[in-house]
């Protein structure tokens, strides 16, 4: 009689230590919701951290052609372009020269544009460049 007690205790322990089919089913389900969501936050995150990255090159890209025109003083010849290789990627860049309206003064602006998974990311950079005075 000993043993029979014995023996329904361990199989009742067995039978409530086991999953129903609608918890297993309903797990699936969360994971079906949940493993999308995360592998998509997971991308965005990705990108997020490439463009940065290639954003703080095009910056730094931007603001040598700025101090390269300057010193070439070529800032007053609008519209120059070029293309600058920085690793396996390539920027292109664009100056724009106008007259600032409040003051004797030009604005330069040194457009950079640059790539992360097929799509165009763009940078701008301005500076002011007072008026060389031709007196003597």
């Amino acid at each position: 009689m000993r043993l029979t007690t014995i023996n329904t205790r361990t199989r009742s322990a067995k039978c409530r230590s086991a999953f129903t089919l609608v918890e297993v089913l309903a797990a699936l389900m969360f994971m079906a919701i949940v493993i999308p969501v995360a592998l998509q936050g997971m991308h965005v995150a990705s990108l997020a951290g490439e463009v940065s990255q290639r954003k703080a090159v095009a910056i730094r890209v931007a603001e040598r052609m700025l101090n390269e025109l300057k010193v070439t003083g070529q800032l007053e010849n609008t519209g120059q372009t070029g293309t600058i290789q920085e690793g396996a990627m390539q920027y292109r860049w664009t100056l724009r020269t106008e007259i600032w309206p409040e003051d004797t003064m030009r604005q330069s602006t040194v457009d950079v544009v640059f790539q992360v998974r097929g799509k165009n990311y763009d940078v701008h950079l301005t500076t002011l460049i007072a008026e060389e005075s031709n007196t003597l």
